[in-house]
């Protein structure tokens, strides 16, 4: 009887973060599953439908035209964001003033409200008194209709991502070149080799791991966008749906249509979706970069 209870303090001293865990995270994803086989508006009784949400989820045209609006803003915004984080991680990365005072700068836009911000940024795409056709205007072109044209919209989406994601990768980017083996660009420069070829062939291979980590978390992050569209542009996503993404399009079903079963179907569509984006991503991870197995072999 003594040693059963022996570690009970403990059990009790863990049991705060398992109970909280339970209720905010267990009971909520088994309730969402329960509630997805269902039509409820909220307010009526249950009624139980099985697998009819997720039948029609997968014939609802406008679920998958959400996934290829996201998958659209999601490629316009990662590749540039991932350019430019790079070429401000090598940036910090070299002999430069005030290192601690950059990465804190290019690092804000992470911590800043999103929704403050998607206003402000609202305003900047203003086609009649907004910054960016300003900037236009200087050059000699027309105004761009931001916010009623389609292609302009996920453009508009795309950048408000771009600036809010660079510093952030740019700082994992610049801790992966920081933790990369110095010897092995001396080998490189006593070779011959010239900046930029030390770029592609070597650290670029080296720093695959880390680069395909702020892939894996872009894709989880740019799946999952939410409030840029939802404040830009309203529930519906602006004109012909444009800006509607799959998280919009699950919170304009089940809040705002109040059709909580189906809007729980969406949820757990979505869910598949990541999940299998990410061990996309995953699967790229895990091949080993072909210099790194060359120095492996080389060592031996």
């Amino acid at each position: 009887m003594n040693r059963r209870w022996r570690f009970l303090p403990q059990y009790l001293a863990i049991a705060p973060f398992f109970v909280l865990f339970a209720v905010f995270g267990v009971y909520p994803v088994v309730y969402s599953l329960w509630l997805s086989l269902q039509r409820w508006n909220g307010v009526s009784p249950m009624k139980f439908v099985g697998l009819e949400n997720f039948r029609f989820l997968l014939t609802d045209t406008a679920f998958w035209d959400a996934i290829g609006n996201t998958l659209i803003i999601w490629v316009m915004s990662t590749i540039p964001m991932l350019i430019l984080s790079m070429l401000v991680a090598l940036g910090l990365n070299s002999s430069v003033r005030h290192k601690g005072v950059l990465r804190v700068a290019y690092f804000l836009p992470n911590v800043t409200s999103i929704v403050a911000m998607s206003l402000v940024f609202g305003s900047f795409f203003s086609a009649d008194f907004g910054v960016f056709n300003w900037f236009l205007g200087i050059v000699g072109v027309d105004p761009v209709q931001w916010l009623s044209d389609p292609w302009a919209i996920r453009v508009a989406i795309s950048l408000m991502i771009i600036w809010r994601w660079t510093g952030y990768n740019a700082i994992i980017l610049l801790a992966g070149l920081q933790a990369l083996p110095s010897d092995v660009f001396e080998a490189a420069k006593l070779d011959g080799a010239g900046p930029v070829q030390t770029f592609f062939r070597v650290t670029l291979p080296l720093l695959r791991p880390v680069l395909l980590f702020s892939v894996v978390m872009s894709a989880i992050g740019g799946l999952q966008i939410f409030t840029e569209s939802q404040i830009l542009l309203g529930n519906r996503g602006g004109p012909e749906g444009a800006g509607m993404t799959m998280v919009l399009y699950f919170y304009n079903t089940a809040f705002a249509d109040n059709d909580f079963g189906y809007g729980a179907a969406i949820a757990w569509g979505i869910f598949v979706v990541v999940v299998l984006f990410s061990i996309l991503n995953w699967r790229l991870v895990q091949r080993p970069p072909k210099l790194r197995s060359q120095l492996n072999g080389a060592s031996r």
